[in-house]
């Protein structure tokens, strides 16, 4: 179990269990995660409460907390350097959320981005009548993730940056309302280099959601499979193999094979310069695959046992627990409720 240590600063960064990692997760956020583990004290959160805001299968829900767990932990995440911690495990996240709620103005809420996508998306799939109030309050849930820790650093992706809005303004009104008591956090969104897109529809993110699977790939993706989806990849008109607004297919996969070893785009430019897309494509192929290896084989070591799993997140949980005890200690005390001892 990691030690909670109080000359570090913490970061705090959390995700969904809605499905398997694929590779743009990874080298745009995962992958830079691992990185944290030396320099700051680390809460990675799988918030499983933020799930069930959407028509979802509960037995899903729970197969895909313990993939997701098992990923993080193969992809480097060691558990006795930081606290991969389950929000329905950590008292405080819900309580926290009602006291943040009383706060936010219902009209800000309504017009949140995500809130009205994701109604629209219900409606048109014919769940017009049921569009669940915690959709609405996805946002102050989030809000009570990040202030409950009181981190230094949140890093969020860019599709995030609205609701990181919302949280420092309502960090500010509670800051005001009472005193002075949550850090108000800072939009941070890493610099991970070129976003990684579709390799069937490059001009789109890969994404899990993506209609044509053979344009995502994912983390536990056997060799065969990453050589195949990188095979049929979408490439572009012409044969020059170079990064530009014209070969969005090449640019992809350019990006790709830059990250997976290690060398700048204009290298490899250089290096497969009159060479085919076939050699370039199976070149590709072979760095992600060996880039991908060891986490496939952690992956596939670990994630059927349970035990050790829930070890992980007891331990994380607990942590957690103990820095969120402290929040909830003065936000009790600010907002006038009579607290009794927590242990």
């Amino acid at each position: 179990m990691a030690e909670q240590t109080a000359d570090k600063p913490v970061v705090l960064t959390c995700a969904q269990p809605t499905g398997k990692i694929h590779l743009g997760n990874y080298l745009g956020a995962v992958k830079n995660w691992v990185r944290f583990q030396d320099d700051y004290e680390c809460f990675f959160g799988i918030v499983d409460m933020h799930s069930i805001t959407v028509p979802y299968v509960p037995a899903d829900l729970r197969k895909n907390t313990f993939d997701l767990l098992a990923t993080y932990i193969a992809c480097g995440l060691d558990p006795e350097r930081c606290h991969l911690f389950l929000q329905s495990h950590v008292t405080g996240h819900a309580e926290l959320t009602w006291v943040l709620g009383c706060l936010t103005p219902l009209g800000r809420l309504e017009r949140m981005t995500q809130f009205k996508e994701k109604s629209r998306k219900q409606q048109d799939s014919g769940s017009a009548g049921f569009i669940g109030s915690g959709l609405l309050y996805y946002p102050v849930l989030m809000a009570a993730d990040i202030l409950l820790y009181n981190a230094d650093r949140v890093p969020v992706g860019e599709d995030q940056t609205q609701h990181l809005e919302i949280t420092r303004d309502i960090a500010q009104k509670f800051n005001e309302t009472y005193s002075p008591t949550f850090k108000v956090p800072e939009i941070d969104v890493p610099k991970t280099g070129a976003r990684i897109m579709s390799l069937q529809s490059p001009e789109s993110k890969m994404s899990k959601s993506d209609t044509n699977q053979n344009g995502t790939i994912y983390l536990i993706d056997d060799p065969k499979t990453i050589r195949k989806k990188i095979g049929s990849a979408v490439t572009d008109s012409g044969s020059e193999i170079r990064a530009g607004a014209d070969k969005p297919g090449i640019t992809n996969l350019l990006n790709i094979f830059s990250a997976a070893s290690g060398q700048p785009v204009e290298m490899l430019e250089r290096d497969f310069a009159g060479k085919t897309y076939a050699d370039f494509k199976g070149a590709v192929a072979e760095a992600v695959v060996e880039m991908l290896t060891p986490v496939r084989e952690r992956y596939e070591a670990i994630h059927g046992d349970k035990d050790y799993l829930l070890s992980v997140l007891r331990d994380g949980s607990a942590a957690a627990q103990k820095r969120a005890y402290k929040t909830l200690s003065k936000v009790w005390r600010k907002a006038g409720f009579v607290e009794v001892p927590r242990g």
